[in-house]
């Protein structure tokens, strides 16, 4: 017996922000984001351990990217729209500035940076990867332009030392 779900996502809960925060509207402080992500991040790390962590935070940037993309990004003509789209959606949106460094959609590999990354920029160097969550988030974008699944690894971060997360996306053997 499957026990009944009580919370899955839908752009639903994204709410009506305007009617219910007309004071306070859509801004939110960085830190109040952060304590949300990282005392979560703890209680997982906690109950599961680094590595399951790591994989549930990926699997929720994946959900989440999904349903932006399907609510936010549209159809894009192609690669170079879908691009800017995305770009100037993190932007807007705050979450970070997105920048191409290689494309070949035909071998299915990019290589991109988020500078100013909500969940890392500015955190203290510790020497360990942390945004599994854009990693996943990254993965549903592309998969969502392209149709093809990809696996998105970060390679550099904010966390390691340098000042952009850099993420390599590959697509998966078809």
């Amino acid at each position: 017996m499957t026990a009944e779900r009580r919370y899955e996502f839908s752009w639903d809960l994204i709410g009506d922000i305007q009617g219910g925060r007309p004071h306070l509207g859509t801004a939110a402080r960085l830190e109040v984001y952060r304590l949300m992500q990282f005392c979560f991040r703890d209680v997982v790390e906690q109950e599961y351990g680094t590595e399951a962590a790591d994989t549930l935070f990926y699997r929720a940037g994946f959900l989440a990217g999904r349903h932006f993309y399907r609510n936010l990004v549209g159809e894009p003509a192609d690669f170079g729209e879908f691009l800017g789209v995305v770009q100037s959606l993190l932007r807007e949106l705050q979450i970070g500035i997105l920048r191409i460094e290689e494309a070949d959609l035909e071998a299915g590999r990019i290589v991109l940076t988020v500078a100013e990354d909500l969940d890392c920029s500015g955190l203290p160097v510790d020497g360990h990867e942390i945004c599994s969550y854009d990693e996943g988030f990254i993965a549903a974008l592309f998969e969502g332009y392209t149709g093809r699944k990809f696996q998105v690894r970060e390679v550099d971060c904010w966390c390691t030392g340098d000042r952009v997360c850099r993420f390599v996306a590959q697509a998966e053997a078809e």
